[in-house]
């Protein structure tokens, strides 16, 4: 008996019966010979991490645009904190761990250059419309090893895919991640936006506080801990009432005091300028996108499409080098 198969055996008798088995996966798009060692999902988290794009992680902004100090948050950072989060809920539901891995390390890989407000941007001007989560699932498609894609399981990109709040993903896996993903960017935002000097802990209404608790670890402590107590042994992955509702106020109180605020966000009108100037600039010069984008527009990827590929895989330091070589002339960059 192969490894594979070893490893797929032992998860029938040690997971749940909620729990996702890589034997029973959905499978991939284009059919391929199984890994001998990895299950089906372990080798899509494999496949994930060691992708260009997961890389780039490392210089996109998570909240605060290119901040003074070495502690504040990247999109790569805030990626492994939902996926810490997610294997902490799903070891102790004994839910599919290489699955919860897999969607959480992949579930942001299409965020623009500098967060929402590049997301704002190729929204406001492609025709077709940008949201992070189908960028993502996109990647993983069709723009990875250059125009191939990773070919993942059905499981990993309904998950991928299906990672904002008002979707829903088809596995408890893929619920799992959801909410850790909500509970990682509140958790690490507040910690950032203290770090800034935007707030305190003490800020937090004292009702609200009285049932997350008054600190930032409390707070992340109890949404995780209300969660396994409350999806234990259930077909679905829940919080109590009381807690959920505290769960929502908290993410309005980020919205206000945090992701609208003007020190945090100040900047990024300018952002979302370059942004645009930059899709627009492809759009008038198509021919400088690399080469396997071309070829996907002579199999018949529209072009607008193709220049929010290129765009949106930018890192905030590319961004800016790119605007900075098209439009400012060298001798006035070196001054």
């Amino acid at each position: 008996m192969k490894i594979r198969e070893q490893l797929e055996e032992r998860e029938t008798q040690i997971l749940s019966k909620y729990a996702t088995l890589s034997m029973n996966s959905k499978g991939r798009v284009r059919d391929e010979k199984p890994c001998d060692i990895r299950p089906y999902f372990q080798r899509d988290r494999d496949r994930i991490l060691y992708s260009k794009s997961f890389r780039r992680l490392k210089d996109k902004t998570q909240v605060f645009l290119s901040p003074d100090g070495d502690h504040y948050r990247t999109r790569m950072t805030h990626t492994l904190e939902v996926s810490q989060n997610a294997r902490t809920i799903a070891k102790a539901l004994r839910l599919n761990e290489d699955l919860v891995e897999a969607i959480a390390l992949g579930h942001d890989l299409g965020h623009t250059p500098f967060g929402h407000a590049g997301e704002r941007a190729l929204n406001a001007v492609c025709p077709y419309g940008f949201k992070h989560n189908e960028q993502s699932l996109r990647i993983v498609e069709k723009l990875e090893n250059y125009g191939q894609g990773l070919n993942l399981t059905w499981e990993v990109r309904d998950g991928i895919l299906n990672h904002e709040m008002e979707l829903k993903p088809g596995t408890l896996e893929g619920k799992v991640v959801r909410l850790s993903d909500k509970i990682a960017y509140m958790h690490h935002d507040m910690d950032d936006a203290i770090r800034g000097g935007i707030l305190v802990e003490s800020d937090v209404p004292e009702k609200l506080a009285m049932v997350i608790g008054h600190s930032n670890r409390e707070w992340i402590d109890t949404f995780i801990h209300n969660i396994i107590l409350n999806s234990m042994d259930k077909d679905d992955i829940t919080m109590s009432e009381e807690v959920y509702e505290a769960f929502h106020k908290l993410r309005k109180f980020m919205f206000e005091r945090v992701y609208t605020n003007p020190i945090a966000k100040g900047e990024e009108s300018k952002v979302e300028d370059m942004i645009k100037i930059l899709y627009h600039y492809y759009v008038e010069h198509f021919e400088k996108l690399p080469e396997y984008l071309k070829k996907m527009a002579d199999e018949g990827e529209p072009r607008e499409r193709l220049i929010c590929d290129y765009v949106s895989s930018m890192t905030d330091r590319y961004a800016v080098a790119a605007f900075q070589e098209v439009y400012i002339p060298r001798s006035w960059a070196v001054m």
